[in-house]
């Protein structure tokens, strides 16, 4: 079964476009990895929403271990406005 993640961005007001620029980039990288179904970005004014399906869980560890998923979350982390929120999920219908 695959596995859903939704994943909340949300940046301060002053940096949108350094966050624009970084979400893009670790979208353009995760995109490239075997077990990455989809991977959309959605965003509205300071919040960037991606919406992520893994063909499975060994997958999503491998891109969880991936340097640019790890610095993206550490150079980031004074840019946003609250801490990223990440939803793991199964669809129902």
């Amino acid at each position: 079964m695959m596995i859903s993640i939704t994943a909340i961005i949300k940046s301060k007001k002053e940096n949108i476009e350094v966050v624009k620029e970084m979400v893009h980039n670790l979208v353009v990288n995760t995109r490239k990895e075997a077990a990455c179904v989809q991977y959309d970005l959605h965003y509205s004014e300071n919040v960037f929403i991606i919406w992520e399906e893994w063909t499975n869980q060994a997958g999503l560890d491998i891109h969880n271990e991936q340097s640019y998923l790890i610095d993206f979350i550490a150079n980031s982390e004074t840019l946003l406005a609250s801490p990223i929120q990440v939803f793991k999920t199964t669809q129902v219908m």
